[in-house]
């Protein structure tokens, strides 16, 4: 058991740090090559939030363990939304852009909808991925519409190379981030399912508690960090990109390279409920000054915990 939450802890460490390195060395790369920071910022950093949960999630569909991969994906929204905005709402107002309370908002809701949809006959299959990469490019070519007509929240934090970098040790740098992104699912997965067999519980429980929270521990330092510094939009867009990514990029991917179709338990469509209510109650506390109030945001926190007392 010990040993099995070491193992847990190892894997959610290099998962978090070889993406940090990943993305980091890889934004540099495509600077040198002269590629557009809103590109860089739409893809390589976009990514890199998501990028635990990617590699969780396609690790547990080949290891069959794919009770860990679809909780993972729903439990990681949930907790973007109610655990991670209501820590970043308790340090400070949060102010929410037109833009994503019109639009990106409602898509997160909409792509929620479809996943129970796809899902209703409880598998994902290839032909459900290629739906869900269909929107996820759409949302791509919006993004970089939105980045064009000045909305500059991608280029945020693309990190630009100076003249200390090399491009050989960037390669070498990028490459040790993909390999502890690799290992770190592997061991994730592993450790997480030995636990979930130890407690006596489903792979669904352990996907939508354990590793959800320690997927999401990207997106609760870059949201926590930025309400810290000033920059409240960023907590905000950055918790709602990654919902979408999460289930259009992640669970998208993970259907397409999956051996087989992903089994999609019923019993989650109740999880799925809960994520869209955790969004509709999120919209409850936006004031009519387009800020999340601290109480609504410590509201959410408590509904957070009364989601994990339940599911436990």
């Amino acid at each position: 058991m010990i040993v099995n939450i070491v193992l847990l802890i190892i894997g959610f460490v290099l998962l978090i740090k070889g993406a940090d390195v990943f993305v980091e060395s890889a934004s540099k790369v495509a600077s040198m090559f002269k590629i557009p920071q809103i590109v860089i910022g739409l893809t390589i950093v976009a990514f890199g939030t998501s990028a635990p949960e990617a590699a969780v999630s396609i690790a547990s569909t080949y290891n069959g363990n794919a009770g860990i991969a679809v909780g993972n994906i729903i439990g990681s929204n949930i907790a973007n939304i109610l655990l991670i905005l209501g820590v970043a709402g308790m340090i400070t107002a949060l102010p929410i852009k037109r833009n994503t309370m019109r639009v990106e908002i409602p898509f997160v809701v909409v792509i929620t909808v479809l996943l129970a949809l796809l899902g209703f006959d409880e598998r994902i299959t290839r032909l459900d991925g290629v739906i869900l990469w269909l929107f996820f490019i759409g949302f791509l070519v919006y993004l970089f519409f939105m980045s064009k007509n000045g909305a500059d929240s991608a280029l945020d934090d693309v990190p630009e190379y100076d003249e200390n970098d090399k491009l050989w040790k960037l390669i070498i740098i990028l490459v040790l981030g993909m390999i502890c992104i690799v290992v770190g699912s592997q061991v994730t997965v592993n450790s997480a399912s030995a636990i979930a067999q130890d407690f006596g519980v489903s792979d669904r429980i352990i996907g939508l508690t354990i590793v959800s929270i320690g997927t999401s521990l990207p997106e609760l330092v870059t949201s926590i960090s930025a309400s810290l510094k000033g920059k409240n939009e960023i907590a905000i867009g950055n918790v709602i990109g990654s919902n979408i990514f999460n289930i259009l990029f992640v669970l998208g991917t993970a259907a397409l390279v999956a051996p087989s179709a992903i089994p999609f338990p019923i019993s989650f469509i109740v999880d799925i409920i809960i994520a869209i209510g955790a969004i509709l109650l999120f919209l409850i506390f936006i004031g009519k000054d387009k800020h999340l109030k601290r109480y609504g945001a410590f509201i959410m926190l408590c509904c957070y915990i009364g989601y994990m007392i339940y599911i436990l």
